[in-house]
């Protein structure tokens, strides 16, 4: 089965796929648009592409584990994409992945101004390897149990 996940933001979305028998991410690209025909048409050509089962959407808490305003509207973006899409959409919490991706291009040597445009697919990639590594998933417990 294959899932697109999207750290999702203002003004980019970052967006990574990966194949749930294999466990694996990898990021994709960006979609840069504030304007949300934009977005969802971009959205709607990834999707064409890669036929995925399912759509991953990270979840942005504080520290502490408080919902703000880009909570409320990660949790809007993803009913949009379940009702737009007839798809269905998982949250994952993404404390953190902005900051590992960050640190992660720059220990493979990709850090810095020239790159910044790949934070946030390796972001969105964060998110769905945390999501293909939760055991607690309800389809892994739905095999599990079979």
């Amino acid at each position: 089965m294959t899932v697109l996940a999207f750290d999702f933001g203002r003004r980019f979305i970052g967006v990574a796929v990966g194949e749930d028998s294999l466990g694996i991410a990898s990021p994709l690209t960006t979609i840069e648009a504030e304007a949300s025909d934009a977005r969802f048409a971009a959205i709607a050509a990834l999707i064409e592409q890669w036929r995925p089962s399912l759509l991953v959407v990270g979840l942005p808490l504080s520290m502490d584990g408080e919902a703000h305003d880009l909570t409320r509207r990660a949790r809007r973006f993803s009913r949009q994409l379940e009702g737009r899409f007839h798809m269905p959409t998982r949250l994952v919490d993404e404390r953190l992945t902005s900051a590992e991706a960050v640190s992660e291009l720059s220990r493979l040597g990709r850090g810095g101004r020239a790159n910044k445009n790949l934070i946030h697919p390796v972001a969105a990639q964060l998110i769905l390897q945390d999501y293909f590594d939760r055991a607690d998933r309800p389809d892994v417990a739905a095999l599990r149990a079979a």
